[in-house]
């Protein structure tokens, strides 16, 4: 795969700013393009835009292929004639720096509703089209979700018994029951992929590439587990038999217990991984480049008895590895992945890397504190890689350095010996200083955490793994993406050939 060489920002569009409690694909969306248009970048990434279910997480969604409908832009809606500026007049008073997901998401619900009843489906071809050209995930999405409107919101496997065992004649009662819910759930996933198209044609016209995301892993409580049991590995009670998560590691003593049943992969393979070929295909036609989460879990996962109540008592089991790359490449040709080769990275997962052209991932933070091998500068990175300062699973920079600016210890030490990186430097010419390595290094492509240009500290932090609550909700407020640092960034970008 060939990459440009250049930089980019890490920004989700819930952390856009906006009037209704959350980030979206409205104008706010436009003008943030335009600040890496006029800021001289060629890469914008952003998380997984799936339905997030239990804690907002979008690693852990309601589906693997459908679009976030809190995503959707009520102001496109009105200049789509489905809703009138009455309609929005009473808006709720939301935080500027905190989405409000449960807030917005009752408020632009009502919102929504509004807009559907004005939708006449049968008369939009380029819905007719949609529904057509997504139906292997569509109708299943948009059951699952009537169902679990339903009932009450519990996960699948708590469901009528008959339904959550795909009873044809149950599933048609309840298809007959739930008929406008159901073409209410279509409507949303047409108006989000309809509106993150615009978007993305807006961008790539400036020149911007799109790097989105894909999780290895799905949920439990997803419509792809619920409609393709004999995909996964689940008990009789349709329960995993053992899931997902990582052993003991940087984030956490106990490991990491995700709770993703696992892919019966021998079942999958037998159909040259078809869920998997669809699931790319959808994703292809909303980004440039994906970013294959956990890559190394498709060499080698690790696999927890279910019940478990930390991730140290599993054990590594053999994932798919090149049959499976095979197989899609045999599909759809040189992929434009990106894998995050994070954790603990055997040869066998670098010989797996290096045998597709996969670049892979460098992580300043992870680097400049590993004290356990010799230093990699930045400048002497293979050059197939993605550099970043950190991702949404780390501390921003100024959170990172403010620790070891407190602490005398051997990073802190290492930080001013070899990059002129001080305990008592200002905050912000600290930040430009990580960004500054960042964009110098040797790979081909380096990413900077919006968070990390704006000189955030910790209370920015997008995610605390392994944690429940408070994540996935910071935002960035109007006006603070200044012609000042567009300048600088621009600078830098010059500097750098980037």
């Amino acid at each position: 795969m060939k990459l440009i060489k250049g930089a980019g920002v890490l920004l989700h569009p819930t952390s856009l700013p906006g009037n209704y409690g959350i980030g979206d694909l409205g104008q706010e969306a436009y003008k943030f393009v335009d600040f890496l248009n006029n800021s001289g970048q060629k890469y914008w990434q952003v998380l997984p835009f799936n339905p997030p279910g239990f804690g907002e997480s979008p690693y852990q969604a309601f589906s693997a292929f459908a679009g976030n409908p809190l995503l959707i832009s009520p102001d496109k809606l009105i200049q789509d004639g489905l809703l009138e500026i009455k309609d929005i007049e009473s808006i709720p008073q939301y935080s500027e720096s905190i989405v409000e997901f449960e807030k917005a998401r009752v408020y632009k619900d009502e919102l929504l509703r509004t807009a559907f009843k004005k939708f006449e489906a049968d008369k939009c071809n380029t819905y007719l089209n949609f529904e057509k050209d997504n139906i292997l995930w569509l109708e299943n999405y948009s059951l699952f979700m009537a169902l679990k409107n339903y009932f009450g919101g519990s996960s699948w496997n708590q469901w009528d018994k008959l339904v959550a065992k795909r009873d044809e004649a149950a599933l048609n009662r309840y298809r007959a029951l739930l008929q406008d819910e159901i073409q209410y759930q279509k409507f949303l996933q047409f108006k989000f992929f309809s509106q993150w198209l615009e978007l993305k044609e807006y961008t790539n016209l400036k020149g911007i590439k799109i790097i989105g995301d894909i999780p290895i892993f799905v949920a439990l409580d997803s419509s792809d587990v619920w409609a393709n049991p004999h995909l996964f590995c689940l008990d009789e009670a349709q329960n995993p038999l053992n899931v997902a998560g990582v052993p003991p590691d940087y984030f956490s003593k106990t490991g990491q217990l995700w709770g993703n049943p696992h892919y019966d992969w021998a079942r999958m393979e037998q159909d040259g991984y078809k869920w998997w070929r669809q699931r790319f295909i959808t994703i292809f036609s909303l980004v440039d480049f994906v970013r294959l989460d956990h890559f190394r879990g498709f060499e080698a996962y690790w696999e927890i008895p279910f019940g478990e109540e930390t991730a140290i008592n599993g054990k590594w089991v053999k994932g798919p590895g090149e049959s499976f790359f095979s197989a899609l490449e045999k599909n759809f040709g040189e992929m434009p992945i990106i894998a995050e080769d994070l954790g603990i990275i055997t040869s066998e997962v670098e010989q797996l890397k290096n045998k597709f052209g996969f670049p892979g991932m460098k992580i300043l933070q992870f680097i400049l504190e590993d004290t356990t091998q010799e230093l990699v500068l930045p400048l002497n990175f293979e050059y197939n890689s993605v550099v970043y300062t950190g991702t949404h699973d780390n501390d921003t920079i100024l959170g990172w350095f403010k620790k070891h600016s407190l602490e005398k210890n051997i990073v802190q030490k290492m930080l001013a010996d070899n990059l002129g990186i001080y305990p008592n430097m200002n905050a912000d010419e600290a930040c430009w200083r990580f960004i500054d390595l960042a964009l110098q290094s040797n790979s081909v492509i380096a990413i900077i955490p919006l968070q990390d240009i704006l000189c955030l500290d910790s209370s920015a932090r997008m995610n605390y793994p392994g944690t429940l609550g408070n994540n996935w909700n910071w935002r960035f407020k109007k006006g603070v993406l200044t012609k000042e640092i567009e300048t600088r960034l621009e600078q830098l970008v010059q500097a750098y050939n980037r």
